[in-house]
């Protein structure tokens, strides 16, 4: 389709709803006009229209927070925007992965939820919501935290944490201890988290993996 078909608001703005890639996770509702629009696409990163500033704004330009453009879709009527995006860092100016961390409601019941597969995607969520926490402690080393101890040891460090997780492992499944299962396995995704960080792989390559031998 052509650009001329979108239907821009009376201020000349259309809405954009910002969503990773991966987890599917909404970061943020921006807003574009025909200029942002136009240089998200020369670009290949998000730029808005700051509708309190009145000017362009190029997302992550100072902070470092960039968002790589996967894909940009309109909906039906042609007057707004899902811009599908990997996100190098926190879409919030709080700190917060998402601008939609606050919740206002919930239904109790939430087994429907699961039925439908839902629960499962938020469940794969939470290993990209840590995979970019890793990134960022990599990047910024909080002292004290101890993914920067495991950063700054190196990855012989991590390597034996790797090693020594996957061993607690073996030992609570040969023990038929589901609960230590539990947690050593926990433990040991989180050591092989900050092991891809170190070596600059990213889950979704491991995930696609998985995915095409499923598919064979």
């Amino acid at each position: 389709m052509s650009l001329q078909e979108l239907k821009y608001d009376a201020n000349g703005l259309i809405p954009a709803i910002v969503q990773d890639a991966s987890s599917k996770e909404v970061l943020t509702l921006a807003y574009m006009n025909e200029e942002s629009l136009q240089k998200s696409l020369e670009t290949g990163e998000t730029w808005f229209y700051s509708r309190s500033r009145q000017e362009l704004w190029h997302k992550g330009v100072t902070s470092g927070n960039t968002q790589t453009i996967v894909e940009i879709k309109l909906d039906c009527d042609k007057d707004a925007l899902v811009v599908l995006v990997k996100p190098t860092g926190p879409a919030c100016h709080t700190g917060a992965i998402s601008c939609f961390s606050e919740e206002l409601y919930k239904a109790e019941d939430t087994q429907g939820i699961a039925e439908t597969g839902k629960a499962a995607d938020s469940d794969v969520a939470i290993l990209i919501e840590l995979e970019r926490l890793i990134a960022d402690r990599e990047k910024e080393r909080p002292e004290g935290a101890y993914t920067t101890y495991l950063f700054e040891k190196g990855v012989d460090k991590i390597l034996k944490k790797v090693g020594e997780e996957a061993s607690e492992v073996i030992i609570a499944a040969k023990n038929r201890d589901a609960e230590e299962l539990k947690w050593e396995s926990a433990d040991l995704l989180y050591h092989l988290l900050v092991l891809l960080q170190e070596q600059k792989l990213p889950l979704k390559e491991v995930l696609g993996v998985l995915r095409e031998r499923h598919n064979k």
